[in-house]
């Protein structure tokens, strides 16, 4: 492993300093800001653990929600008889097992194949949870009753989130961070060079679903009461693309500048205007496409390294000489 550098040490600082700044908020307010800033984290957390495979591969994933709705229910199912973190370690390794199951038998898909198998697994989940409670408990929801208040929620997703960003920071220095660069780049040419890819999506792939199976987990019991239409809600899926997409993807950081005025504005929305958010959604999106192809962070580094040339780049008084 390569020796960190003076950059990667001064983001490391400011980042551990965020964070720790961030950590405090619910000293200062239980109220409106905490609730926003739960969101807000949540949200940091599910586009960096989605960013994990989709940044590098370009695969756009639609089962996040099946991933999330897997961690709910892995604490909805068993919250009377046992303990809370033994409930989110079984949301995640529930979460990594159906990533690891969609990865094998999705290998050969790409482009919008793999878009449309991810979404339909998720309805498919759904509709399954939906059949077996109707079956087997004949009802609809289950609750969730827990003594975890809404700043214990926050914590653990605060920390959460540094976990996924410790996780990216070391797989993009690994051997298995280099090969899903170049299997996004030319996949053929990443099988010439030797490489297993179907082994390293599978790999990344888990451990983006198992995160988001844990964000699931921590989430329970803000919910209180988790049926299969809000716990497997196809929104979730949308929403976390389109904030990952705006932040921009190339950056392991990228999709934080996306979720944090997205969400503040997906708050207003809601609170004023709630018919309207499909439409605001849909609208976000094609100006996502248009206008930012690559993201916030992306078009902030076209203009950095636009300055960076002409700062560099001899002036005319230099050439006559």
């Amino acid at each position: 492993m390569n020796s960190l550098s003076q950059k990667e040490i001064i983001i490391g600082i400011g980042g551990v300093l965020a964070f720790a700044l961030a950590a405090c908020l619910p000293l200062v307010d239980q109220g409106y800001y905490l609730s926003l800033a739960v969101n807000i984290t949540l949200y940091a957390a599910l586009c960096t653990a989605w960013t994990l495979f989709s940044g590098p591969t370009h695969y756009v994933s639609l089962a996040t929600a099946a991933f999330f709705g897997l961690g709910t229910y892995a604490v909805a199912l068993w919250v009377d008889v046992l303990p809370f973190p033994l409930l989110v370690a079984f949301g995640a390794l529930a979460a990594g097992a159906l990533a690891g199951i969609v990865g094998a038998a999705t290998l050969r898909l790409s482009g919008v194949y793999f878009v449309i198998f991810t979404l339909g697994l998720a309805e498919l989940v759904r509709q399954i949870v939906t059949w077996a409670q109707a079956t087997f408990t004949t009802r609809m929801g289950l609750y969730v009753f827990t003594d975890l208040r809404e700043m214990h929620i926050f914590w653990m997703l605060l920390a959460l989130t540094a976990v996924i960003f410790l996780t990216g920071w070391l797989i993009n220095r690994s051997r298995l961070g280099f090969a899903m660069r170049i299997i996004g780049d030319d996949e053929t040419v990443a099988r010439h060079v030797g490489i297993d890819t179907a082994k390293s999506k599978i790999v990344l792939f888990i451990i983006s679903g198992a995160f988001i199976g844990i964000a699931g987990a921590i989430c329970a019991p803000r919910y209180g009461y988790i049926q299969p239409t809000s716990a497997f809600n196809p929104m979730t899926s949308f929403l976390v693309v389109i904030m990952a997409l705006l932040g921009g993807t190339r950056k392991l950081w990228g999709p934080i500048v996306g979720v944090i005025p997205f969400v503040i504005l997906m708050d207003f929305i809601t609170v004023r205007f709630s018919n309207y958010m499909p439409v605001a959604m849909g609208l976000s999106f094609l100006a996502i496409v248009f206008l930012l192809p690559n993201g916030v962070t992306g078009r902030l580094e076209q203009a950095w390294n636009k300055f960076q040339s002409r700062k560099s780049a001899p002036s005319s008084t230099e050439t006559a000489a």
